[in-house]
C-alpha cells in the first residue's frame, strides 16, 4: 500500500494545508478517503491519476470532507469509458448523493456510480476481495460519521529453498501449495507448512472527525498505520468535546489502546500556524508518531 496525504486542515484550508482527502493505493487500484475542496488539484500536484479510483469513503457529509466530490465525479464521466466507482457513506449518503448530482448539469454523465449505503452496528466488514477487506464503525461526531480500516489478508509465501529440497521448481504443485492445499510429489505427500510460511497482512486504519469512543478503539485495534485527527492541543479539551473534535491526547490514548504500531495525526485547526506544537506534543502521548503534511507519503 503506498498512502498519500493530500489536505491535513480542519474545516478552513490555509496556505499550506487542504482540507481532507487521503489517498490509498494498492495494487494499482486506487481508494480515496473523503474529498474535500481542492483535491482534485491536490492529486494533480501529487502526480495521482484520478481514473485509477475504484472506490470512494465517505467518513461523513460535513463540507470540509466531500465539497469536492462532485467536481471529481464529473470530471471522471467526462471520460470517455469512465471506469465503475464504488462509493461508500454512512446513513443517509445515497440521498445526499442525488441532490448533489441534481444541483449541476452534467454535459456527458457517463459514470456508473454505484452508492453502498453503510449503518453498521459496531466494526463491521462491507467489502472483501482475495486481497483485502475493508471494515467501518461510526464514531462519535456531531453527524453520522464513520472511521475505516483496509486490512490486507495474510498470505502464504513458499519458501523455495525448503521447496527444492522436495525437488520442487516454480509451478502447478507449488501454485496448490501456495493456496494451502496438500500436494504428492514422487509418491511423497507434502503439506503446505513444510514448505511456507504465513505473511501477515498490514493494517490501515483512518478515523477523523470523533470523541474518543469504543468503535475507535475497536477498529484501531493492532493497526500498523493509524491515521487520526488530532484537531486541537490537550490543553483546548472543552473545545474538543464542543465540537466533538480528537485533541492530541485523546489520539495518543486510542493508538495506547488500539495497540498501533504507528499514529499519524492529521486535520488540525486553523489556529495552528505550523504543526510543530501538535507535533511536540504528540510524541508526549504516543512515542511513535508524526504529523502529517499535505503530500505526505506512507508506504506499508
Amino acid at each position: 500500500m503506498e498512502i498519500t496525504i493530500l489536505g491535513t486542515s480542519c474545516m478552513v484550508p490555509t496556505k499550506d494545508r487542504n482540507v481532507q482527502g487521503i489517498y490509498l493505493e494498492y495494487k494499482g487500484e486506487g481508494i480515496l478517503i473523503d474529498c474535500g475542496e481542492g483535491t482534485q488539484r491536490q492529486m494533480n500536484i501529487a502526480g495521482i491519476n484520478r481514473n485509477k479510483i475504484r472506490k470512494i469513503l465517505i467518513t461523513h457529509w460535513h463540507g470540509d470532507h466531500v465539497s469536492g466530490l462532485i467536481g471529481l465525479l464529473q470530471t471522471i464521466s467526462n471520460n470517455e469509458n469512465p471506469q465503475k466507482v464504488t462509493l461508500y457513506g454512512p446513513r443517509e449518503t445515497k440521498e445526499r448523493i442525488i441532490y448533489m448530482l441534481k444541483s449541476i448539469g452534467f454535459e456527458h454523465n457517463r459514470i456508473e456510480l454505484d452508492i453502498k449505503e453503510l449503518n453498521p452496528k459496531g466494526v463491521e466488514k462491507v467489502f472483501q476481495n482475495n486481497d483485502y477487506y475493508i471494515e467501518c464503525a461510526y464514531m462519535d461526531h456531531k453527524m453520522p460519521c464513520l472511521g475505516y480500516s483496509i486490512v490486507e489478508k495474510d498470505k502464504r509465501k513458499i519458501n523455495m529453498a525448503k521447496a527444492k529440497k522436495f525437488g520442487l521448481k516454480q509451478g502447478p504443485l507449488v501454485g496448490k501449495l501456495q493456496r494451502g492445499q496438500e500436494v504428492t510429489y514422487k509418491g511423497k505427500k507434502i503439506k503446505p507448512e513444510q514448505v511456507s510460511y504465513m505473511q501477515k497482512g498490514k493494517k490501515l486504519t483512518i478515523i477523523l472527525d470523533t470523541l474518543p469512543c469504543t468503535n475507535a478503539y475497536e477498529l484501531a485495534k493492532d493497526a500498523d498505520v493509524l491515521i487520526a485527527e488530532a484537531a486541537y492541543t490537550s490543553d483546548l479539551e472543552e473545545k474538543g468535546l464542543e465540537y466533538k473534535h480528537l485533541t492530541t491526547k485523546d489520539t495518543g490514548l486510542i493508538a495506547t489502546k488500539a495497540n498501533v504500531k504507528k499514529l499519524i495525526i492529521t486535520h488540525f485547526s486553523q489556529r495552528y500556524k505550523t504543526t510543530k506544537e501538535l507535533q511536540e506534543e504528540i510524541k508526549t502521548f504516543f512515542k511513535n508518531s508524526k504529523a502529517a503534511h499535505d503530500f505526505m507519503k506512507i508506504k506499508l
